[in-house]
């Protein structure tokens, strides 16, 4: 590990062994398409978050207070599947110890070494792209393939905000009933009759930040217009933070004024809040 230029805000258990939530940067950005820059999302986003009060009036609950860990971050190098496991075996050292994993990333491709460690019975992924090629730009190891590989290993996983793909990927989802696609218009619906759909799995969050609209998060890789809300994703993991084992946000970059990274902070911090109201 590596250490962050600064803690996750509010982070302030000291050890492993008494944290109830651990905080792991991925700052992999070795196939972003369009616009890189992921490399320093998980530090802008541990930055962005200074600015949010650290109580909670909705749970009643101090951020300070939930045993949050910063484990810092887990310096990423060429050797992209390699990369992955040593970063799942982080991961699962979190798990193993007891906490809740939350994967600050970097690339989605992260998302693999995420659910691979927690081994969930469903992932449920806001995105704008399906990402379920087998191969992008000459290599099978891309935020492209993400959803590919993650279904590899996955019962069941259900991508929200979709819209955009491959043929390829289009021809997947059509061809695996274990995948399902909600576009942008029916994602509060979605989320509105998740939480019963859903009660009895072990779940895998990811946020991918180009599923919002980049009206709200421009800082990504691959912007996509007539994305989701934050309000709905905020409804989303309010709705599924008890049943989630596994948290992660990602495609963050640098290239706005802290707009996206300030989100991120927020859906993070919102995680764990109604994660821990419920524990």
């Amino acid at each position: 590990m590596s250490g962050a230029s600064d803690g996750f805000p509010g982070a302030n258990a000291t050890s492993l062994s008494v944290a109830a939530y651990a905080i792991v940067g991925a700052p992999l950005d070795a196939t972003t398409s369009q616009y890189p820059g992921t490399r320093f999302g998980p530090d802008r986003i541990r930055a962005e978050g200074r600015g949010f009060e650290d109580y909670d009036h909705l749970t009643e609950r101090r951020f300070t207070d939930l045993d949050v860990l910063d484990r810092g971050n887990v310096r990423p190098w060429a050797d992209v599947p390699a990369y992955l496991e040593f970063l799942a075996g982080e991961v699962r050292d979190v798990r193993a110890a007891g906490a809740v994993p939350v994967l600050l990333g970097g690339e989605h491709t992260v998302t693999v070494a995420g659910t691979r460690a927690v081994e969930p019975d469903h992932v449920v992924c806001i995105d704008a792209h399906l990402d379920l090629r087998a191969s992008f730009d000459g290599t099978a190891w891309s935020h492209a393939t993400t959803n590919y590989h993650v279904s590899e290993h996955v019962d069941e996983v259900t991508i929200l905000g979709a819209r955009a793909g491959a043929a390829e990927s289009w021809d997947r989802l059509a061809d695996h009933p274990a995948i399902t696609a909600i576009p942008p218009e029916d994602v509060s619906q979605w989320v509105a009759d998740c939480r019963s759909r859903l009660r009895g799995n072990d779940l895998y969050l990811s946020v991918d930040i180009d599923g919002i609209d980049p009206a709200y998060a421009p800082a990504t890789g691959t912007r996509e217009p007539f994305g989701v809300a934050p309000r709905a994703v905020r409804a989303l993991i309010r709705q599924l933070a008890p049943l989630t084992i596994g948290f992660d946000i990602v495609e963050v970059n640098d290239r706005d004024d802290g707009q996206t990274a300030t989100l991120a902070a927020k859906l993070v911090r919102e995680f764990v809040h109604r994660h821990a109201d419920t524990s």
